[in-house]
C-alpha cells in the first residue's frame, strides 16, 4: 500500500478556514491523505462557528486544535502545501522543506472570523467559506489524482 501524501494548510489563526479544510480533505480522501493544519499565530480554540457549519454536513472539527506552524516546519514532511489566507501567504516561509515545487497552493478564502452582523449573518459567511474550500478540495483531489 503508497504511504499517504502530507497535505498542510496553513492560514494565520488556524482556527476557521484551515481547520474547515483539513476536516473536509479528512471527509473526502482521508484514505489518500494525511491531513494537517497549522497558523502563523494561532488562536486558542476552533472557531465554534467553523465547528457548527461543519457538522451541519456531518464532519466533526470539535476536537481538532489550532497549532502553530513550527510544529510541522522541518519537522514533518510536507507533499503539499495549501496556503488560504492572504496574510499566511505573505509572511509564510518561501522555501519549505522537503516541499517539492508546484505542489505550493494559494487559494485566498475569505476570513469568516471577520463577518460582521449577527449569528445568522455570520454563519452565512462561515457556510459560503465552507463550501468554497469544499468544491475547491473536490478539483484539487481530481486533479492530483491524475
Amino acid at each position: 500500500m503508497e504511504k499517504k501524501k502530507n497535505v498542510l494548510f496553513l492560514c494565520t489563526g488556524n482556527s476557521a478556514r484551515s481547520q474547515m479544510a483539513e476536516g473536509l480533505l479528512r471527509h473526502i480522501a482521508g484514505d489518500r491523505f494525511e491531513v494537517m493544519s497549522a497558523g502563523l499565530d494561532p488562536k486558542d480554540e476552533v472557531h465554534p462557528l467553523a465547528v457548527e457549519v461543519m457538522r451541519e454536513i456531518g464532519i466533526e472539527i470539535g476536537d481538532q486544535k489550532p497549532k502553530t506552524v513550527e510544529v510541522f516546519l522541518g519537522r514533518v514532511p510536507v507533499n503539499y502545501l495549501i496556503v488560504v489566507c492572504n496574510r499566511a501567504q505573505a509572511t509564510c516561509p518561501r522555501i519549505w522543506p522537503g516541499l517539492m515545487d508546484g505542489n505550493r497552493y494559494y487559494w485566498p478564502v475569505d476570513d469568516p472570523v471577520e463577518a460582521a452582523g449577527g449569528v445568522e449573518e455570520q454563519l452565512a459567511v462561515f457556510r459560503t467559506v465552507r463550501d468554497e474550500l469544499q468544491q475547491k478540495l473536490i478539483e484539487w483531489t481530481i486533479e492530483v489524482a491524475r
